[in-house]
């Protein structure tokens, strides 16, 4: 069946019932989005230009920053237009193009911080041979599967949705697009699509966190075995970033799934709420914390803001 592009367009959604208060809701909505773009535009910056910070470590941590910003270019646009200027019109190319965005830098991130996982795997339980197992073709190889993994194993749902007609109400719910809200406005077989994300959820980002559960597993039985205390607490240390960031992303994404799934007698209002802190919460607190709470990157930012005094 050929892509039904010619579709009518469809009606995004602020929150409803405070559409009187869009321009006020926007202020913190507009501050938000520029901290997530000034903070993981920073890490990306460091990275790239100081040399203490090329590392695999932190090339993982590039993908994570870099994904972050993907992800908030892709909703940004919309629901400051939304919230702005009332602009609700998307066109239904557009639409399934967000949807398709949207979902494939969920499985990037979550890739993301599988190999992120493995990195400190390695570097506390080979530590020797952390160099040759983590060379600059192998973390580039991680890299370019991690993309290819969420870019293209989304596809199969996303291009049912070109091929569905729609004959259904096309208001969607939020001031964005998501498979799982389009799909329901088809008047088509649907089959595939619910049980398609189901899987795919399950071989993805519901594995990546069992692994990285597993990963830590094994790193703790490590440090456990290490005699010095204060080698123990170093070696944890450069952990937390990691694991905190890991508890935000995976405590959002259960938190929407659940809602998704069982939540059918929840207000409207909560999913909506619920789906704005899984794409603002963890790009925001990202930077942040590795800002906060690893030493290099805090070295490097003082060295940053050093040469931009002496600079003016």
């Amino acid at each position: 069946m050929w892509p039904n592009i010619t579709a009518a367009p469809f009606l995004l959604t602020g929150f409803p019932g405070l559409e009187a208060a869009h321009h006020w809701i926007s202020i913190p909505f507009f501050v938000i989005y520029v901290c997530i773009l000034l903070g993981n535009g920073m890490l990306l910056y460091l990275i790239k230009h100081d040399h203490s910070l090329h590392e695999p470590m932190y090339y993982f941590l590039t993908m994570l920053a870099g994904t972050d910003l993907l992800v908030t270019l892709t909703t940004m646009p919309t629901v400051m237009g939304v919230l702005w200027v009332n602009h609700r019109e998307i066109s239904s190319v557009g639409c399934f193009l967000q949807a398709y965005f949207i979902h494939s830098l969920s499985i990037v991130e979550s890739g993301s911080l599988l190999t992120m996982a493995y990195d400190r795997f390695v570097a506390i339980r080979n530590p020797l041979r952390y160099a040759s197992i983590l060379t600059n073709t192998r973390v580039i190889a991680l890299g370019v599967g991690v993309f290819l993994r969420g870019f293209v194993s989304i596809l199969p749902v996303i291009l049912c949705l070109f091929s569905f007609s729609y004959c259904k109400s096309h208001v969607v719910t939020r001031a964005f697009c998501l498979h799982q809200e389009i799909m329901r406005l088809a008047c088509a077989d649907i089959t595939f699509n619910r049980i398609y994300p189901v899987i795919l959820i399950s071989l993805t980002i519901f594995l990546d966190s069992l692994i990285i559960l597993f990963s830590y597993i094994l790193i703790l039985k490590t440090v456990i075995g290490i005699a010095s205390s204060e080698e123990r607490a170093k070696a944890l240390n450069t952990c937390i970033s990691h694991i905190s960031c890991v508890l935000i992303f995976y405590v959002a994404v259960m938190g929407l799934t659940f809602i998704y799934r069982f939540g059918r007698n929840v207000p409207e209002v909560v999913h909506i709420i619920m789906s704005y802190i899984y794409f603002l919460f963890p790009p925001l607190m990202n930077p942040i914390i590795y800002s906060m709470k690893t030493k290099q990157i805090q070295r490097s930012i003082i060295c940053l803001l050093l040469k931009l005094k002496f600079s003016s």
